[in-house]
């Protein structure tokens, strides 16, 4: 690009909490941002000189909002592909590419490209509709997860038998068969436009059964150095097959007999990277600017252990959203909280995060309950 990063014009897609936090460390840099979102109380509404409300997955709407831009991003997947592809065509720089982004879409598109790249990953079948689930009546149980539309624990559900298959999908879907896993993990990883590729040290995440959501992560991971080795392999070797530029979220299973699995990726800034904000030298945000403006990688190194926690509404709350506990918490050291502007709460969804960091990893951890024990959303 001829012009300087600070003449650039800069368009997100997506103005919800991801984009919140990029923009914080766009102001670092004096980038100009401009935000795509259907609500008009998105977190990013007030962050931004121009803010667009809009669908994301109408194709005049996204094109519209790209055409005047330099540089296309997203903090969501569920975007208008083929106008991000004419956009593309017509000299814009989009990252993540629109190719990339469609096939991470679809999550059988997903599994079929771990297969022909021998990259290791569970095992699946796809099935069209509910009825072709009992063809695989031999292989029970399975995660069923919605090939399109699903996120953050949405469009996935537990099937452990083909004669209870009253909460499957009527819908193309990936069946998963279950791993018997040890550990999930999780690696981010960013690629420059010119090839050069950075990984952040491989993080633990703890999830809440019942919301499927992560609820707590730690970082490091309490494994083996062979076991992170081998992860930050695998997850680079995602990023460099697809030729990915910006960040890549490469979810992973640890098997009880000590195998790395790739669950799913995301390609974009993720939940399980809101901790380096704090506990790295260069956080997830920060790294996804550098990336998509091909400006050098910055330095993934541990600062000190961290903990993140997500904040999400209280079970039985819906409405304004009140912030309980929120003086007691900040009264201890070394507790971040990042509150995600979001006006209203409902059961288990993500308001906000916190992160505790420590020398000690075990005093971390222990101050992570009391902060989660501690700070109620509820309405």
């Amino acid at each position: 690009m001829d012009k300087t990063i600070q003449q650039l014009h800069i368009g997100i897609l997506g103005g919800g909490q991801l984009g919140r936090m990029i923009i914080q460390n766009a102001i670092n840099l004096n980038l100009n941002i401009s935000i795509l979102d259907p609500d008009k109380n998105a977190p990013c509404r007030h962050l931004v000189k121009k803010f667009t409300q809009g669908s994301l997955t109408d194709f005049e709407t996204v094109y519209d909002f790209g055409k005047d831009k330099d540089l296309i991003t997203i903090e969501i997947e569920n975007v208008n592909i083929e106008a991000l592809k004419a956009l593309e065509k017509e000299g814009k720089k989009v990252f993540p590419q629109p190719h990339i982004i469609e096939l991470i879409q679809d999550k059988g598109s997903q599994k079929m490209f771990y297969q022909r790249n021998n990259i290791p990953s569970p095992d699946f079948f796809l099935v069209e509709n509910k009825k072709q689930i009992s063809k695989y009546a031999d292989y029970f149980p399975f995660f069923q997860k919605l090939r399109t539309g699903g996120y953050d624990g949405k469009g996935v559900t537990k099937l452990v038998s083909p004669h209870h298959l009253d909460k499957a999908f009527e819908a193309p879907s990936v069946l998963e068969r279950l791993v018997d896993f040890d550990k999930e993990l999780s690696v981010i990883v960013a690629r420059s436009e010119s090839g050069e590729i950075k990984c952040f040290p491989v993080v633990e995440c703890e999830f809440n059964p019942e919301a499927n959501l992560v609820e707590y992560l730690f970082s490091p991971a309490d494994i083996k150095k062979t076991v992170e080795k081998e992860a930050i392999k695998i997850a680079t070797s995602v990023a460099e097959k697809l030729g990915i530029v910006g960040l890549l979220a490469v979810e992973l299973f640890l098997t009880k007999d000590g195998k790395i699995l790739v669950n799913e990726v995301a390609p974009r800034p993720h939940n399980s990277g809101h901790h380096t904000i704090e506990a790295n030298v260069t956080s997830q945000f920060e790294q996804h600017l550098r990336a998509i403006l091909n400006l050098p990688l910055g330095d993934t190194s541990i600062v000190r252990a961290g903990v993140m926690v997500n904040l999400l509404g209280d079970f039985g709350h819906e409405g304004t959203a009140i912030y309980q506990g929120l003086e007691d918490v900040l009264k201890f050291s070394g507790v971040y909280v990042h509150l995600y502007g979001k006006a209203t709460t409902k059961p288990f969804r993500k308001m906000g995060h916190a992160t505790i960091v420590d020398n000690d990893i075990l005093k971390a951890k222990q101050k992570a309950k009391l902060v989660k024990n501690t700070l109620k959303i509820v309405a």
